[in-house]
C-alpha cells in the first residue's frame, strides 16, 4: 500500500535520510524506531509531504510521485494528504474549538460536508476513542491523554488510508500514555493501516507488526517487531533496545494476537 524507495532528504546541506526504502502493507502497523536525530520523524512526514524528499519515489495506494528536487504540484500534494491522517506529538488541537469542533473542522472546511453530517461523524469518532462525554469540552479542560485521543479522532475524520503518528505518547506520563495506546491497539485490531515514529519501545512492541530501526538516516535493521525487539540481529539495534528497555507493562493492550 505504501512504498518509499531510495528516499533522500537533507536540511541545510546535512543529509537526514540516505536512500531509505520501506514498504507498509495495508492493514498493518509499522513502527519507526531509533535515537533522536535518526530520521524517523522526517521519514514519517515524507509520507504526507509535510517534508518533500529531494530524491526517491513514494507510492501511496494508486498515487506515485517521483522526487527530482522540485516540489510536487499542489494537486498531487492534496491527493496524497487526503489519504493520510496525522497525529502529532503535541496534539496541536485548535484551542478555540471544542473537542467536537476540532474533529469536525476538516470535514467542514476541507471536504465541505454539511454541518449535520460532519457533527454525526465527529460524535461517532469521539465515542470510538472513549470521549463521547467530552464533546463540548475545550482542549484546556482535557488531560494530555484526552487531547491526544481527540487528535486521533480528528485524524480519522476523513477516513484516511493510513494514520501517521509522530511520537504519539512522548508528551504523556505512563498512565495517560496507556489511554492512547489502548486506542491505537484497538485501531490496529480493526485493521487500520498505521505508521508510528516513536522512541517508546513499549508502544512499538505492543502495537506494531513490523519495525524499522533507523540511525543517521539509514535503516539499520527491519523485520517483524516481535523478532526485532526480542532477538535483534545487529549490534546497534541490540544496544538501542537494551538502553531503553522494551518490557510491556502489565495491562498494556496488544494488537499481536489478533493480527
Amino acid at each position: 500500500m505504501i512504498h518509499l524507495s531510495a528516499i533522500e532528504k537533507s536540511f541545510g546541506g546535512v543529509p537526514v535520510l540516505k536512500r531509505v526504502s520501506i514498504s507498509v502493507a495495508e492493514g498493518s502497523v509499522t513502527a519507526l524506531i531509533g535515537p533522536s536525530g535518526s530520521g524517523k520523524s522526517t521519514l514519517l512526514r515524507c509520507v504526507n509531504l509535510l517534508e518533500v524528499p529531494e530524491a526517491g519515489t513514494l507510492v501511496l495506494d494508486k498515487e506515485t510521485l517521483h522526487f527530482t528536487g522540485q516540489k510536487p504540484s499542489p494537486a498531487a500534494i492534496r491527493r496524497v494528504r487526503r489519504q493520510t491522517g496525522m497525529v502529532f506529538q503535541n496534539f496541536q488541537l485548535f484551542p478555540h474549538r471544542t473537542a467536537l469542533g476540532n474533529v469536525m473542522e476538516s470535514l467542514l472546511v476541507v471536504l465541505k460536508w454539511p454541518e449535520a453530517k460532519a457533527r454525526q461523524r465527529a460524535l461517532e469518532l469521539l465515542d470510538k476513542v472513549g470521549l463521547a462525554e467530552k464533546a463540548q469540552a475545550w482542549p484546556a479542560q482535557l488531560s494530555g491523554g484526552q487531547q491526544q485521543r481527540v487528535a486521533i479522532a480528528r485524524a480519522l475524520a476523513s477516513s484516511p488510508r493510513v494514520l501517521l503518528c509522530d511520537e504519539p505518547t512522548s508528551a504523556l506520563d505512563p498512565e495517560l500514555a496507556l489511554e492512547v495506546v489502548e486506542v491505537l491497539a484497538q485501531l490496529a485490531r480493526e485493521g487500520t493501516t498505521m505508521m508510528i515514529a516513536t522512541h517508546d519501545l513499549r508502544l512499538a512492541a505492543s502495537v506494531a507488526h513490523e519495525a524499522f530501526m533507523l540511525e543517521a538516516g539509514e535503516v539499520v535493521e527491519a523485520g517483524p517487531s516481535a523478532e526485532l525487539f526480542t532477538h535483534p540481529r545487529k549490534e546497534r539495534t541490540q544496544r538501542f533496545i537494551s538502553s531503553l528497555g522494551n518490557d510491556v507493562p502489565a495491562g498494556w493492550p496488544t494488537a499481536k494476537a489478533e493480527a
